[in-house]
């Protein structure tokens, strides 16, 4: 229990320090990471295992449309498919379907390695100080 603790301590800890870009990619990971998780479930039919691991996903899902910023016409398109995908995850809690999280994990998947290559981008173009 304890181990338990101090790794819930650190990880709010990491958290709290990140970059609003590093917390994003947490999101993504974890949704990608959680699906997964959900797939595997099915398969062994553990009912009560996918439906925590689809929860936290959809959990995930209202968190992205939380942060986005609206005043970006993205962010509109964004959102369109968040809802979308916020809703096959309830249909596939519902009916326990693979097939449908397969779909989304697909779009969860483009989404991090997306945000993870557009990361990379910006800190290439991002000038380097250098110190004397």
């Amino acid at each position: 229990m304890a181990v338990n603790k101090a790794y819930t301590a650190y990880k709010a800890v990491s958290i709290s320090n990140s970059k609003p870009e590093d917390l994003v990619m947490m999101l993504y990971t974890g949704l990608v990471r959680f699906i997964m998780q959900a797939q595997k479930a099915i398969e062994s039919d553990d009912v009560e295992k996918a439906h925590e691991n689809i929860t936290r996903a959809q959990d995930i899902i209202s968190e992205l449309e939380a942060s986005l910023n609206m005043d970006y016409e993205i962010s509109h398109n964004m959102m369109l498919l968040y809802d979308y995908l916020y809703r096959r995850l309830v249909d596939a809690n519902v009916k326990k379907d693979r097939a449908i999280l397969d779909e989304v994990l697909k779009f969860a998947t483009e989404f991090r390695d997306t945000w993870n290559q557009a990361m990379k981008n910006a800190k290439e173009q991002t000038p380097r100080v250098v110190e004397k």
